[in-house]
């Protein structure tokens, strides 16, 4: 078994048996009613005593009893079980993620889709373990029933039952393929549908409409048909499996009723024997069900095993710049960066968090998370109110909306940028990066920004890097490093450095 698949199986242990030993009786207890109420009808028809049938009218009322009770455990704790492990394997992998940088050379999608559907279907093990048990349970006591009724008519039922459910559910690969097809072109139908309603505005502007009607058209009439030939195929599934066991059922039947005309089985053995065999074919489809679980669970294992239980990797050395683009970050002091050489800032970004030990980079690209302004700004730091307070006042961030809808599309771009900001003066970091915080707001706001932030930097004696070309901001920098294109870097003050020409040229537009 994969490591992955064992260590869920361990850590559910105790859940995992309370739902296979009340799976497993309700399974005994519905296959014990098609005997108790066999003996019921053979102790009326002999002409028992009231008691006798009584006490066999209460065992079946009390087979009933334990089967429900059984199956609500089950459900109970399997649910739970399952769920609670998802969310574990979700957030270790997570971790792995965000933490040790696993998985950074796969697309964004690939990874959601580990975290989302391959970690519940990782946990399904445990309802593939339940029913598998479960399954073998009540198949064994329905073949033990039958057997001590008739040997022969119990290895019949015993061998062909277990073989025609295994032959029906040959079908299964068809009807895989033709789910996966459907999901596919439903898919691309969805995701066509996404991007006209986003292109809307340029399709009438350029009189693309009509033309993206009929592509739609196109895609949903092919999403239709992959749902049509889906639905037909698993019909034809459904079919063939309710007619195969009417078959079975109904030659079990009339063997029985030959028997039982010939003396060989009582009344109450023909009525075993035909409820019984209608059964039979449940724990069939519960162990078949189970191997099909247990092959979907095994291959979301190995995908997710990669960033569960892979070696670390090991830490890169930091990329060196040039030695003209070394800069030093003195303690508590606000640099700023304009660099019109390609990838220098990149560069100086990755050395600078490399070599310091609490590093927060606020990208140009803002993401909001949550649906408040205070889920937003919460950071995972344990930032007291105060401090919060002063983060959106220096962002100047108090007179926002506390809804958010959908990562702040009901904001501006300037108002989303300075509630990141204000996430980031919040955080408080040693040392914080900053990368054109600031292009989206006027140049009053900017001003009053700039002020609140160096303000709070300086309070809480942190560095600050801040890589722009807004004289605004450079103008409250202690420092600016000017990393040209050709030639060696200068570091001065905003003032001095606006003397060159190129610096200027970069700067003063």
């Amino acid at each position: 078994m994969h490591p992955v698949l064992a260590g869920v199986l361990h850590r559910r242990a105790r859940s995992l048996a309370l739902a296979c030993a009340a799976s497993a009786g309700h399974q005994i207890c519905e296959a014990l009613i098609p005997l108790a109420i066999g003996l019921s009808v053979d102790h009326a028809v002999d002409g028992g005593s009231p008691m006798s049938i009584v006490l066999a009218v209460g065992g079946v009322l009390t087979l009933f009893a334990v089967l429900a009770t059984g199956g609500g455990i089950n459900y109970w704790r399997l649910t739970s079980a399952t769920t609670r492990e998802a969310h574990d394997l979700r957030i270790r992998a997570a971790g792995r993620i965000l933490t040790d940088g696993v998985g950074a050379g796969r697309l964004p999608g690939d990874l959601s889709t580990v975290l989302v559907a391959d970690t519940r279907a990782t946990a399904e093990v445990l309802r593939a373990a339940v029913l598998l048990i479960s399954g073998a349970a009540g198949l064994l006591v329905t073949v033990a029933v039958l057997l001590s009724i008739d040997p022969w008519l119990g290895l019949g039922v015993a061998v062909g039952v277990p073989a025609l459910g295994l032959a029906v559910n040959r079908i299964s690969p068809l009807l895989e393929r033709r789910i996966a097809d459907r999901q596919h072109t439903a898919g691309s139908a969805a995701a066509l549908a996404a991007e006209l309603v986003q292109a809307l505005r340029p399709l009438r502007g350029f009189g693309g409409v009509g033309e993206a009607v009929r592509r739609y058209r196109e895609v949903n009439l092919t999403s239709r048909d992959a749902a049509l030939r889906s639905a037909t195929a698993s019909a034809a599934a459904e079919g063939i499996g309710a007619v195969a066991g009417g078959l079975v059922l109904v030659g079990t039947t009339a063997v029985a009723a030959a028997m039982t005309l010939s003396g060989r089985i009582g009344v109450g053995g023909f009525v075993t024997v035909v409820a019984m065999v209608a059964f039979a074919g449940e724990p069939v489809d519960r162990v078949a069900a189970g191997i099909k679980q247990l092959a979907i669970s095994r291959a979301s294992a190995i995908r997710i095993a990669v960033l569960l239980a892979g070696a670390h990797p090991r830490r890169a050395d930091p990329p060196r710049p040039d030695a003209a683009c070394e800069v030093a970050v003195r303690e508590g002091e606000l640099l700023g960066v304009v660099a019109t050489a390609p990838g220098s800032v990149d560069t100086l970004i990755a050395t600078l968090a490399a070599t310091h030990p609490d590093v927060l980079v606020e990208p140009h690209l803002v993401h909001l998370l949550g649906r408040t302004l205070v889920e937003a700004l919460d950071t995972g730091r344990d930032v007291d109110p105060a401090t919060l307070r002063r983060a959106l006042d220096a962002a100047q961030a108090t007179d926002l909306s506390a809804a958010l809808l959908d990562g702040g599309v009901n904001l501006s771009g300037g108002q989303r940028q300075r509630v990141a900001l204000a996430r980031a003066l919040a955080a408080q970091p040693s040392l914080l990066i900053l990368r054109d915080p600031l292009t989206a707001v006027d140049a009053v706001t900017e001003d009053r920004v700039g002020a609140g932030l160096s303000a709070m930097r300086r309070d809480g004696r942190g560095s600050t890097v801040i890589v722009t070309t807004s004289p605004t901001l450079l103008t409250r920098c202690d420092r600016v490093a000017f990393l040209p294109g050709v030639g060696t870097s200068r570091v001065s003050t905003h003032d001095q450095l606006a003397t060159d020409a190129e610096y200027a040229a970069a700067v003063l537009r």
